[in-house]
């Protein structure tokens, strides 16, 4: 049996920019969202046990793709593109950006939320837009304050009450600190991602 805290190990199935090429079944999904430079690549690798699975580099916007893991716990991660693409041009930006809402907004599959925040520059436009999406939606949320590893005990406090203050609304989320390189919150994470990948009752809605 499968320990709750184990790697979510998962293997690479394929890559997607329309919403007609995405998976054609009724696998749940969780979705990775965040802002370029969050560190998104290395918290799914950190949380599948894999330091190749997603492409980890220093210059943000590198997912340019829609890309679908297939779990092997069950269930299916999803890492979607960065926000921001800071080496884009506009018309790719704006390619890739309508991708992302297709997905969020028409696939079915989707069960869950996982969105991943600089811990030291928490809550920007697009965290909290991605925050009011799923509480209109509904969906399963879980918030990683990732490169907590970088903040003073302080100012971690302070970071964990302002998200979970942003969340007061959502019946569905938790914030979690989060580091990638140390390890901090790992276990938890893959916890609560096991939950929502077996919470699929949405795909039957």
């Amino acid at each position: 049996m499968t320990n709750e805290h184990s790697p979510i190990e998962s293997e690479f199935l394929k890559s997607a920019l329309l919403l007609r090429d995405c998976p054609n079944d009724d696998v749940p999904e969780v979705a990775f969202a965040g802002r370029s430079n969050a560190g998104k690549s290395s918290t799914i690798n950190s949380l599948t046990g894999s330091r190749k699975l997603a492409r980890v580099s220093k210059t943000p916007g590198r997912t340019q793709l829609i890309n679908f893991f297939d779990s092997r716990a069950g269930g299916r991660l999803v890492d979607l593109p960065g926000f921001g693409f800071a080496r884009a041009d506009r018309h790719r930006q704006i390619e890739w950006q309508k991708a992302v809402d297709n997905y969020l907004e028409r696939r079915k599959n989707l069960v869950g939320l996982v969105l991943i925040m600089d811990a030291r520059h928490p809550l920007r436009p697009f965290d909290t837009d991605m925050i009011e999406w799923t509480e209109r939606q509904q969906m399963n949320l879980l918030v990683l304050l990732n490169k907590s590893d970088k903040l003073k005990q302080s100012q971690r406090v302070s970071c964990v009450r302002v998200v979970t203050d942003a969340l007061k609304d959502c019946d569905k989320a938790q914030a979690i600190l989060f580091s990638a390189l140390k390890g901090t919150g790992v276990n938890e994470a893959r916890h609560y991602i096991r939950s929502m990948l077996e919470k699929d009752e949405s795909l039957s809605q």
